[in-house]
């Protein structure tokens, strides 16, 4: 299910962050438009080149007159294109019921991320990126399943707004190039140490983290009968000194344990198998707690009689324990005729319908979730944390079982998710340092992201020219 698709979906959601290249309704998406890098510095006075920024969204923005502003590797950014791609986020923000404010976002900060967009892409090509046909048509299909329309119906809309089939196809390939060379580049990048995972452990962020350990002893048992004298007991420890004396002096523990022991492990050459400390007698573990491996304890006296016992081996075992989550969700994707505010309304009907009791979570999620676990009533499953995309996964660790959340937002849509249960489940050491793993390089990945697009930036020809207004 694509709720659950974490790596990838964190990277598309990182692209959309930074690039502002977003998978947006249909109308909105024919008016975001990628620069050609290819393509010639255009005229100044020009109002149709540059990102090629639909005449609709152009019609909205009060710009006196068109100029180029900053210029990357010979490819124009120009005011209107600044201009429009302010105009563009504040209209996606207005969609997702937010509002922009000129102090939050300046034309110098998008042109600053123009910048750097115009820098990956030209990289991006220069290192022998590619995307063909098929992979773009994939593309557009899904871009229009996303929109709740099909390709042709979508083109349609494209050409009604004002834009061209082929411009369309062009930003799309941009974008999908874009988020190629970020996949090449980013992840390799982010190193996690076991000192970090040792710490993270340590802090028992995601899991209940216990350590035993475990041990085998060798053993060698001298019975002593419950009604024997004084005389008798000081025979047999004789005996049992001598059997310890002749294996300090490194004779063979097995064979001395097959020719004297009267222990059951006899046969096994005197080995009790490895057990934790607790399935041993207390007696024993404390015997043996300040030897090393190989080493021999002192001679040991119990009610049944003599022990004599050499730590065979030793480690420490993680015992860990996580808590799962089994939820339930309904996923409304905006697009096309459906917004946002619009799913947040029809998802909060939904909401207060259940909760009533007229009607099921199951049956409405059966009739029209758009995720793939619609089949299943929207049932998700028992997950472990950080499976999920984190902004539903934060909304959701708040929720008791059987409590519905307001519908939430995430990169995929909007949902109606409620808890069913949670529960403690086992978890093995290496499956504990492989969750903390995927968590670290997921905070990590900003920060990489960050740096790796500065640093390609840097390597670009950038000249400024008048600032856009």
């Amino acid at each position: 299910m694509m709720l659950i698709c974490v790596k990838f979906s964190r990277l598309r959601a990182l692209l959309c962050a930074t690039l502002f290249v977003l998978f947006v309704p249909v109308a909105s998406w024919a008016q975001l438009k990628l620069n050609n890098p290819g393509s010639k510095p255009i005229n100044p006075s020009s109002s149709s080149t540059g990102t090629g920024l639909a005449n609709p969204l152009a019609s909205t923005i009060a710009t006196p007159r068109d100029f180029i502003v900053a210029v990357v590797d010979s490819v124009p950014i120009t005011n209107h294109d600044v201009n429009a791609r302010l105009e563009l986020q504040r209209i996606q923000a207005a969609q997702q019921g937010r509002a922009i404010l000129k102090s939050d976002v300046t034309l110098r900060d998008v042109l600053e991320k123009l910048i750097t967009e115009k820098a990956l892409l030209q990289n991006a090509k220069d290192t022998g990126v590619v995307i063909d046909d098929e992979a773009l048509d994939l593309a557009e299909q899904r871009q229009a399943a996303q929109n709740q329309t099909t390709v042709e119906a979508m083109r349609a809309k494209t050409l009604a707004s004002g834009s061209s089939i082929e411009k369309a196809r062009k930003d799309l390939h941009d974008q999908l190039m874009l988020q190629r060379f970020v996949e090449r580049n980013v992840p390799g990048r982010i190193r996690i140490s076991d000192v970090e995972i040792n710490n993270a452990i340590n802090s028992r962020d995601k899991a209940s983290v216990s350590t035993a350990a475990e041990i085998e002893l060798g053993h060698i048992f001298i019975s002593v009968p419950e009604i024997s004298s004084d005389a008798r007991v000081a025979e047999l420890r004789a005996k049992a000194q001598s059997t310890l004396e002749r294996v300090q002096r490194g004779g063979n523990f097995g064979a001395i344990a097959k020719e004297v022991s009267q222990g059951p492990e006899k046969e096994n050459n005197g080995l009790m198998g490895v057990r934790p400390t607790d399935r041993y007698p207390s007696l024993f573990v404390d015997a043996v707690a300040p030897l090393r491996i190989g080493e021999v304890a002192p001679l040991v006296q119990s009610g049944a009689g003599f022990h004599i016992l050499k730590l065979m081996s030793k480690r420490t075992v993680t015992n860990a324990t996580i808590t799962e989550t089994r939820a339930r969700h309904i996923l409304l994707r905006p697009g096309g005729q459906l917004s946002q505010t619009a799913a947040r309304a029809q998802l909060s009907t939904y909401k207060t319908q259940i909760e009533s009791g007229r009607a099921d979570f199951a049956q409405l999620a059966q009739q029209h979730s758009q995720d793939a676990s619609a089949a299943g009533g929207g049932d998700l499953g028992w997950v472990a944390p950080g499976m999920f995309v984190p902004e539903f996964e934060e909304v959701m660790n708040k929720l008791q079982p059987g409590q519905i959340a307001d519908p939430l937002v995430s990169r995929f849509g909007v949902h109606l998710v409620q808890v069913l249960a949670r529960r403690e489940a086992p978890i093995t050491e290496r499956e504990l340092r492989d969750l903390v793993r995927n968590s670290l390089r997921e905070k990590k990945y900003d920060e990489t992201y960050q740096l790796w697009a500065q640093e390609v930036r840097g390597r670009a020809y950038i000249e400024y020219r008048d600032p856009p207004i």
